[in-house]
């Protein structure tokens, strides 16, 4: 999984870094505002990607005395720093651009070559979103769309997505402000483009944070995965009770359990010491993606 997500994020580095260049050469050859905010969109873009990639290595660091355990939240926290560099600098400029287009009105000068630019711009970025759409429908499985992204541990198979989506939105829009503002001879329709561009990167900006924040912060693992830890647990006869599953995702690919259990109060301590390494076994083997496990004696009556 994460070496797909490495060619999906690579996928798009190299699209959006190409696009970025061409959009700027359009927009300063024809003065267009929308084509300049889909400029500055491609650049954010390019440095998310370079963001991702640098979350996905940092979150690769082995463990330490500093961080017993890993580092794999890093991915978190890049994520939730791409969210911010979407809305603080895409959106932000955007509808700079746009307001100042739409104070300072002007005609853009040769669309043609700005139609070229963008329809060249949605084949490369077709290919990328292609790319992380596969990537996204691989993780989401048998999911629906919507709980897919909720239940993704892995923030970069939605992140890309969205941005590609954003941009192929982005894109639609830049291209019929100027049709409106050649066919109508009105130059108020590039800049309203450029401000709704810059609204569109700010929604996707607040949906990315808004799905990140909840990982950064320490997010449990899926309902089925804390069932299936209490059920291992209590089906132990040395356990009367399991008082709680608590879980946390520490990276993707890494999850916390730690099991409140009532034992027997007849059973002896290595039958104990057995019993927890036995829980400990059958939990790992059933979740490979838990990690460590700990178990915690505690008299459910005391509660």
């Amino acid at each position: 999984m994460a070496s797909s997500s490495k060619k999906v994020i690579y996928a798009a580095l190299i699209g959006n870094g190409l696009i970025s260049i061409t959009k700027f050469f359009a927009a300063f050859f024809t003065g267009s505002a929308a084509m300049m905010s889909e400029g500055i969109h491609s650049l954010v873009d390019t440095g998310n990607q370079i963001l991702l990639l640098l979350g996905l290595k940092k979150s690769k660091k082995p463990a330490d005395k500093d961080f017993p355990f890993g580092h794999g939240k890093e991915i978190y926290f890049w994520s939730f720093v791409v969210a911010i560099m979407i809305f603080a600098v895409g959106a932000g400029i955007s509808i700079y651009e746009g307001i100042h287009s739409l104070i300072d009105p002007h005609p853009v000068k040769n669309p043609l070559v700005n139609y070229v630019v963008l329809g060249l711009a949605m084949i490369f970025e077709g290919f990328a979103w292609y790319f992380a759409w596969k990537e996204f429908n691989a993780a989401r499985g048998d999911r629906g769309y919507y709980e897919a992204v909720r239940k993704e541990k892995n923030p970069t198979t939605f992140v890309v997505l969205f941005e590609d989506t954003a941009a192929m939105l982005g894109l639609v829009v830049a291209f019929v402000g100027i049709a409106l503002g050649q066919l109508t001879g009105l130059h108020i329709f590039d800049g309203i483009a450029s401000i709704i561009i810059g609204l569109i990167l700010g929604v996707t900006a607040a949906w990315l944070a808004y799905e990140t924040k909840g990982l950064l912060i320490g997010e449990s693992a899926d309902t089925e995965i804390v069932a299936g830890i209490r059920k291992i647990a209590s089906q132990h006869e040395a356990i009367l009770n399991v008082n709680e599953a608590l879980t946390m995702h520490m990276g993707p690919n890494f999850i916390l359990a730690n099991i409140s259990v009532d034992f027997k109060d007849s059973l002896a301590v290595s039958g104990l010491e057995n019993d927890i390494a036995q829980i400990t076994k059958e939990i790992k083997k059933e979740f490979p993606l838990v990690k460590r496990v700990f178990v915690e004696a505690e008299d459910h009556t005391q509660r």
